[in-house]
């Protein structure tokens, strides 16, 4: 079984303790765990939890890339925290727990400080998604959800349009995916179209899904109290939103 979760922005210690409130849930230990894009790769996050407090997650743990990481630095950081976590790049395939993903990080432009320039997604990512054969994965992991699905925006966030990224509708016609899995509105999302079933997941904090072999999926609403406080400044200026 399989923990995905949403949205860390660097609050590392919640991983864990989703992690553990999961198996103790289901009274077995899980596979791994998957975290749908903001992540937090920035490095003062990183070294705060890795390196000095020396902590570890507790299940192997993948990510895929959100808008809010240090993208300026971002292979530099994958690679230095190789020994901690695994990063699943766009148009990667990725065979897990007897699931067989698509990974997508990135999400739509919003503005150049909300979505960078190595954030959006961009119509080479559908391509090389587009790349592997018909019906190749059983199941989409992105951050931002595709346009069309009825994802509503973010009370305050109107004035960028209507969310989601262009091209899903090809990916869902090559793929034909049983599961569409994305975060980054930080609120829950559930609803079907056509033989595909599209889950919005919150932030990490909030809650997340468990995923069996058998594709059952379950949604737990796990509220945890956020002790640790956000760095200051730019970085800081990264909690929290979209």
């Amino acid at each position: 079984m399989l923990l995905i979760l949403s949205d860390v922005h660097g609050r590392f210690e919640v991983v864990n303790e989703q992690i553990a409130d999961a198996e103790d849930r289901v009274g077995s230990a899980l596979a791994g765990a998957i975290v749908l894009g903001d992540f937090g790769l920035i490095e003062p996050h990183l070294r705060r939890f890795f390196r000095k407090h020396g902590q570890r997650f507790t299940r192997p743990l993948a990510f895929v890339d959100g808008n809010h990481e240090d993208f300026d630095h971002f292979e530099a950081l994958v690679e230095g925290y190789a020994d901690v976590f695994t990063h699943w790049p766009r148009g990667a395939v990725r065979d897990l727990d007897d699931h067989r993903f698509l990974c997508l990080g990135g999400a739509a432009y919003m503005d150049a400080f909300m979505t960078p320039e190595r954030a959006v997604v961009k119509a080479r990512d559908i391509e090389r998604c587009l790349a592997h054969p018909a019906g190749a994965v059983s199941a989409v992991l992105s951050h931002d959800c595709p346009a069309g699905i009825g994802v509503e925006n973010t009370p305050g966030f109107e004035h960028y349009g209507p969310p989601g990224f262009p091209g899903g509708q090809r990916l869902v016609e090559h793929f034909h995916p049983g599961l569409w899995l994305f975060g980054h509105h930080h609120r829950w999302f559930d609803a079907a179209q056509g033989g595909t079933r599209y889950v919005g997941l919150p932030q990490s904090w909030d809650g997340y899904v468990l995923l069996d072999r058998d594709d059952t999926l379950s949604q737990v609403r796990n509220c945890l109290r956020v002790t640790t406080s956000p760095p200051q400044g730019l970085f800081g200026r990264l909690f929290g939103r979209r």
